[in-house]
């Protein structure tokens, strides 16, 4: 049994620990998740505790509930959260499941745009290494991104300049050539009109809103590491957070 904090109610716990196994990709759609007897079993709480887990799952939408069968993975149509991404890289040394992949679109230097720039604390130079993608799935494009990183990663991480697939991901391949770790990260978001180009690489009618989210990862001195932007089409993407109430 996982070690979690014990702030989280029981049910949350058991909730989040399998909710971990979907999104690493070890449960996958149409798998059967434990039962409520197996959850009051294996973690030695009463079944009401196992059914609340249960319940739990299902309004994130991650299971679906199956009269007299079971309960089983549901298809996945949700954005997995960036440390989630960062975990299964670390666990599995990939970062997509199975089904996913990305297609590499542009890599290089450019010249960062303002904000990029200001989030990533370049002044003089303004040339940053760019890496822009494409992520889909059996259903279509998931999400259309952009990482960026300052010069002085670029020079020591150069498989970020090519057009190529980098498996582990970018920010734990970036961490080994560095040296430099992710200690945290923050994420802005926002939901606005798609551009010309966001509609035509997403397969979206004209002025389709999209998700927004400027990622920054600190290393552990809170300097900037990767600043990404990332576009996500709508019905493709959900976001959730669980916490005590206290």
């Amino acid at each position: 049994m996982p070690q979690i904090e014990e702030a989280q109610p029981k049910y949350l716990q058991i909730a989040h620990f399998i909710r971990d196994q979907i999104l690493r990709g070890d449960l996958r759609p149409g798998d059967e998740v434990p039962s409520e007897r197996q959850l009051a079993t294996d973690w030695k709480v009463s079944r009401p505790t196992a059914a609340r887990s249960l319940e739990a799952l299902s309004h994130q939408g991650l299971v679906e509930k199956r009269q007299g069968s079971g309960t089983y993975v549901r298809s996945l149509e949700v954005n997995r959260r960036a440390r989630e991404l960062y975990g299964r890289a670390r666990q599995t040394g990939k970062i997509y499941t199975t089904g996913e992949y990305a297609v590499i679109t542009s890599a290089g230097w450019l010249d960062a745009p303002d904000h990029v720039a200001e989030a990533l604390g370049l002044r003089k130079d303004r040339r940053a290494a760019h890496r822009r993608r494409v992520t889909n799935n059996q259903d279509g494009p998931i999400t259309l991104s952009t990482s960026w990183f300052a010069p002085d990663v670029g020079q020591r991480a150069p498989r970020l300049l090519e057009p190529e697939r980098i498996q582990e991901g970018t920010l734990m391949y970036v961490e080994n050539m560095t040296g430099r770790k992710g200690g945290y990260a923050e994420d802005r978001m926002c939901a606005r009109a798609a551009t010309e180009e966001e509609s035509a690489t997403l397969r979206l009618q004209p002025g389709s809103a999209v998700l927004i989210v400027h990622h920054v990862v600190f290393d552990l001195q809170d300097r900037p590491l990767e600043f990404a932007e990332a576009t996500y089409p709508p019905n493709r993407w959900a976001f959730e957070q669980g916490y005590p109430l206290t």
